[in-house]
């Protein structure tokens, strides 16, 4: 029973560690953009990509191990999170040249 525990414990201290870190990074994307709101998506066994969107209209995002500790991260940054990344929050974000022929790209194979 005590291995049980200790293992436990140890995954519930890396899980921790890696909220931890992931909020750090959201904090540090909030600081440099004057600001972030967030979204957070299931995307299947990768985990949870967590969404910024910051007030300068600068987009980034990063992936959790899990939805539950992209949601604890985003709780412990205290930014807003929405529910989708749609209307005005998709709005905010700036999209230059790259994103659209990335995106474009995309629609055709590349």
């Amino acid at each position: 029973m005590a291995d049980t525990q200790a293992d436990t414990q140890q995954v519930d201290q890396k899980a921790e560690r890696k909220v931890v870190r992931l909020a750090k990074q959201i904090d540090t994307f909030a600081k440099a953009h004057g600001g972030a709101e967030g979204q957070v998506a299931y995307i299947g066994e990768r985990g949870a990509r967590i969404v910024l969107v910051g007030e300068d209209g600068g987009w980034g995002d990063l992936v959790a191990p899990t939805y539950e500790i992209a949601e604890q991260a985003v709780a412990k940054s205290g930014i807003t999170v929405h529910e989708s990344f749609d209307g005005e929050f998709a709005a905010k974000a700036t999209t230059g040249p790259y994103e659209w022929k990335r995106m474009a790209g995309i629609q055709v194979g590349g």
